[in-house]
């Protein structure tokens, strides 16, 4: 699996709703980070959808190169 390039060096807290669909960018070059705005058109990635269980805050990966998609993993530790 190929990784997005990187679009920030840490989690993105976001509190998320119940029942309501996230769409992560897997690219990293949305300009709504964590989320997608359709920058990846013409490129190999497409969002990642995540449908919230539960209503919390949930901590989204930002670096892109996380094993846990959409969520960190601390991969950012890793350079």
């Amino acid at each position: 699996m190929n990784k997005g390039q990187r679009a920030g060096e840490g989690a993105i807290a976001v509190e998320i709703e119940q029942g309501k669909s996230y769409y992560w960018c897997s690219c990293g070059k949305s300009s709504k980070q964590p989320f997608c705005d359709g920058s990846h058109k013409g490129t190999e990635f497409n969002p990642v959808v995540y449908k919230a269980e539960l209503t919390k805050k949930m901590f989204f990966c930002a670096c892109k190169q996380t094993n846990y998609q959409p969520f960190c993993d601390g991969s950012h530790n890793k350079k």
